[in-house]
This record gives structure tokens, sequence and C-alpha cells, in this order.
């Protein structure tokens, strides 16, 4: 019993983020304010530093949104100032580390109230504009978790582009938290550096390509509900960190041989996703821009035929798989924990892979099934 007053109190938000041993403000702070502050400051730098300004998708309504696209410098700002706390004694390197199940907590509370506030204020919106009128389906349970509204707005913030960033950024810090408790104990080896380097490449990389996430069907198509916040707020930050979890409590020792074909398998995948998804955003700015080299061939006018998407339909779906499971290689293959982030992505892509399918069959009609023809694999070629 006593054991078990002992473990709960970890598995929810306290008042405080104690760590003995060390005296610093986020000791002391609550969480739920670390958290609003870390909102703030990406709601501000947002705002206010300078970045590519980048349409969005022309909307059913005929309007298009716009996009700041600054989030690499808001991210190497961030890390600026928090280098600088740590260095003047104001935070732990680890505090997210140590407090790691009470932040997760208080994020997930975060993310319900959101929603919540989201559903109700869709609702009862009068706007009429696409991104603003309520797209509601009389189900609550269906509204609440797929969400009312196509791009609701807070203070001039677009909060879809606006938590995807928060999820992304949220990724990289836990994981330096993560990384900075490893050093200190001793314990980094080429496990733990492989994991690290490849997520830290894949989030900066993403960043440095932000505009492209303005292309992608959650941005234009998916409604902002429970499923995308706390997808982006929750798992992205919290789930996709599983592996370094793992390798804190538990070394893993690989071989030179098995740390090269990790980084291989980590390469290849960065080549099909980034190159397949940039030629895809290149190809909705200028159907006319060159693929490979050479002019794109086009089914109907409207679907790319060349390069990545010559190959499969879904080219930049195996591209992220591959990424996946080179982030849980480090971890070796003891245990299935570390593979839960490969495992869920696998059937999350195949599941909006069939979605996707139906819904181009929908719109295309004629030109989809042509294109089928043309591109018979959906992910994976002569597998799949």
């Amino acid at each position: 019993m006593e054991a078990v007053a002992a473990v709960l109190p970890t598995l929810v938000p306290s008042g405080s983020a104690v760590v003995p041993r060390r005296s610093s403000l986020a000791t002391v702070v609550p969480l739920v304010v670390v958290l609003l502050a870390y909102l703030g400051y990406l709601a501000a730098a947002g705002a206010i530093l300078p970045g590519k300004l980048v349409d969005g998708a022309v909307l059913p309504d005929s309007s298009r949104l716009h996009y700041r696209c600054n989030g690499l410098l808001s991210l190497l700002l961030l890390l600026g100032l928090s280098a600088f706390g740590v260095y003047m004694g104001w935070m732990s390197p680890t505090v997210v580390a140590d407090r790691g199940l009470e932040l997760l907590s208080v994020t997930f509370i975060f993310s319900v109230i959101v929603s919540f506030t989201l559903y109700f204020a869709g609702i009862k919106s009068q706007h009429k504009s696409s991104s603003l009128r309520p797209h509601a389906s009389g189900s609550f349970i269906q509204d609440w978790w797929l969400g009312v509204q196509l791009n609701p707005h807070f203070m001039g913030i677009d909060l879809k582009f606006f938590f995807v960033r928060a999820g992304m950024m949220a990724w990289l810090f836990i994981n330096l938290s993560l990384f900075a408790k490893s050093y200190l104990a001793g314990s980094t080896n080429l496990s733990v550096i492989l994991y690290q380097f490849f997520c830290a490449w894949y989030i900066i990389d993403y960043f440095i390509h932000e505009e492209f996430m303005t292309s992608t069907w959650d941005i234009i198509a998916e409604k902002l509900g429970f499923m995308l916040v706390f997808g982006d707020l929750v798992f992205i930050p919290f789930t996709f960190t599983i592996q370094g979890w793992w390798l804190l409590r538990n070394k893993v020792e690989l071989s030179l041989l098995a740390g090269l074909a990790n980084l291989c398998i980590f390469l290849i995948g960065y080549l099909v996703f980034r190159g397949a998804n940039k030629q895809k955003h290149v190809f909705k700015k200028d159907p006319k821009a060159p693929i490979w080299g050479k002019p794109p061939k086009v089914v109907g006018g409207k679907l790319l035929a060349s390069g990545y998407w010559g190959i499969a339909r879904h080219c930049n779906y195996l591209g992220d798989l591959l990424l996946a499971l080179s982030f849980s290689l480090p971890c070796g293959v003891s245990s299935v924990i570390p593979y839960f982030y490969p495992t869920y992505l696998l059937i999350l892509l195949i599941w909006r892979e069939r979605r996707d399918e139906a819904r181009c069959s929908q719109k295309y009609r004629e030109i989809w099934a042509e294109y089928c023809k043309l591109v018979p694999w959906r992910i994976l070629p002569y597998v799949y």
C-alpha cells in the first residue's frame, strides 16, 4: 500500500515540478504555468518573428488562408533562451525527464478543455466562410472528436497550424531533456546518439520545410477537434519519444555495423519522405515544374504520375514508415515497447491510405481509375 501511495503522485498533475538536490525556477513554477508559458511564447514568436508568408490551399468558398512560416526561427530562439536559462541556473535541463508523467497529464487535460471549447465555439459560430462556419454532423461525439470548424482562430492565430508547431517542438525538447539526463548519468552511447540525431534531424528538417505542411491533408481538409488537438499536443511529443524513455532506462549496445545499417534506413526513408512531399508541394504550386529533370506526367490534368508519385500512389507513407523504424532500431529487439510508434504509424497510414483512396475515387472518378492503372502500387512497390 505504501508503494502504491508513492507511485500515484507521479501519475497526476502536481502543484510544482520539484526536483530534489537542485534549486531552479523550474522546480517551483507549476507545470500548468510552464505549459501556458511555452504556448504563449510560440504565439508571440509566431506573430512577431519574420518568416515567409505562404498561401494556403484555395478553400471551397474560393478564400485562401496565409501562413507565416517562421517555425525554424522560433525554435532556434527558444533553444537559445532555454540554454541561457540552464546556464544561469534558472531551470534544470532534466526537468521534463524528471516530471514527464506530470507534464503529460497536464497537457492531456489542457487538450480536453481546448477541444470542448472548440466544439461549443464552433457550434455557435455565425461565420459564413469555409474556415469558420460550422460543419456539424449533429452527433456530439463525432463533432467533438473530429471538430466543427475547418480553421478556427484565436486572437488571429490559426490554431490548427499552431498546435502542429507546438507538438513538433515539444517532441524535440522532451528528447533534449532525456539526452541531458542520460549524459549526466554517464549512460550516453551509440544507441542514444543515433536516436537523438535521427529525431533532431527530422524535426529541424520539418521546420526548414514548414511551408510544405500548408498543402497537407490535415491542414487543407481536416476539421480541428479532439483528434487533432490531442494528436498534436499529446500524442506526438509524448509517444514519439517512447524510444528515448526506453533508452534512458535500458542500456542497448549497438555494433558499428548495426549502427551503419540503421543510418542507411534513416537516409533512405528521409530521401523518399522529403522528396515525395517536395514533389507534391512543387506540383501544386507549378504543375509544369520538372520532376527529376523531366516534364511531369499528369493524369487528367490533375494527378501527378512522375517521380516518386509514379512509383506508388502514397510513396510518402513508405518514407515515413522507414523513418519511424529508424527511430526505434537503436533500441534493439529485446522489447516491442520502443516499436509502438512505427506499429501505430503503419496502422494509421494504411487506414488513411484507404480513406484517401475512397475520397479520391469519388472526387476524380475516371481520372483516378486511370491513375490507378498507371500506378498500381499503393505504398510499397511489388508488395502493397
